[in-house]
């Protein structure tokens, strides 16, 4: 008999025993070693701030249960293949999967996990793999003067794969100085929004904050795009498109992972070159805080009230 983590109700969550189906001749039989939490979504959904207009939009692929709860929600999962077709057995593999020791899903929902990057850092694959549609919807050319606002995941990931554009001016913008500690890990100028570079041809926006998209349209230049990437679920947002916003000639577009912001790629390509970038050991500095398996329904309590301080949790599970 397999565990999982569920939110029994807002803010409270527990393990559930749970018996695996048998795998059928196009199934795999996944052993998990780790999975990750992140740390903006989980916890909204964890303290059930998911509004009721935003259920059908924010269902996790193999999610089960309902919004706010009883719910298995997650994303990040990674594991051996314990039982599948002969080219995936042994193999560590990814897969949007919740918190659960071990699962069955079609061969097809798994990714294969390079050689070259250690499973426990695999788990950030999704959050890069936004990243990367981010970076395919804001089209950054040479020489760009960059701003990423926001330096939680997705933020600081987008952040570590534009600084690799040559002759490109990055910096990562977020309003708790404590950050600068990641960018610097990821190899990125870290700034205040206070003393933030203006005159940039490209933001993207990722704080999910009012002040945050305000600042972002401040520091463009003319003819310059914000790119967002927040989401604000039923929240209303001002946005000044007052005073200059029309006269300079700027640019708001929105970015969503939910479709390939390139034609001539498919969900797959995309999710493979997330797990290429991943080599890099600098992503490791996304992973903040871990716990094991058993721990989560007393950890992820406080990771929701802020008691934690964390971009991803790691959460570590026991050999069987």
């Amino acid at each position: 008999m397999e565990q999982a983590f569920w939110v029994q109700s807002p803010g409270s969550g527990e393990l559930r025993e749970e018996r695996l189906p048998a795998p059928g001749p196009d199934d795999v039989l996944v052993r998990t070693l780790y999975s990750g939490v992140s740390r903006g979504t989980e916890t909204l959904v964890f303290r059930g701030g998911v509004p009721a207009s935003q259920h059908d939009v924010m269902r996790a692929p193999f999610q089960e249960g309902e919004f706010p709860g009883p719910v298995k929600y997650g994303y990040l999962n990674v594991g051996v293949v314990e039982q599948g077709p002969a080219h995936l057995e042994g193999k560590t593999v990814f897969c949007l999967y919740p918190h659960q020791t071990a699962y069955v899903v079609p061969a097809t929902a798994v990714t294969p996990v390079p050689d070259s990057v250690p499973p426990g850092r695999a788990i950030l694959a999704g959050t890069v793999e936004t990243a990367v549609n981010a970076v395919w919807d804001a089209r950054p050319r040479l020489g760009d003067r960059i701003a990423v606002i926001g330096a939680g995941m997705v933020g600081c990931s987008v952040a570590k794969l534009l600084t690799g554009f040559p002759a490109a001016r990055v910096q990562l913008i977020d309003v708790d100085p404590a950050k600068a500690d990641i960018a610097a890990a990821l190899g990125v100028e870290f700034s205040s929004p206070e003393k933030a570079l203006g005159d940039c041809d490209l933001v993207v926006h990722a704080s999910a904050s009012e002040a945050g998209l305000t600042r972002a349209l401040e520091l463009l230049a003319p003819e310059g795009e914000v790119v967002e990437m927040s989401w604000y679920g039923d929240r209303p947002v001002s946005v000044p498109l007052g005073e200059n916003f029309h006269s300079r000639r700027l640019v708001i577009r929105s970015s969503q992972v939910g479709t390939v912001a390139r034609p001539d790629r498919s969900y797959a390509q995309r999710l493979a070159v997330a797990l290429d970038l991943l080599a890099d050991p600098a992503f490791e500095a996304l992973v903040s805080a871990e716990c094991t398996f058993k721990d989560l329904p007393s950890v992820l309590p406080r990771l929701a009230a802020n008691e934690l301080s964390a971009l991803c949790l790691r959460v570590m599970y026991q050999p069987q």
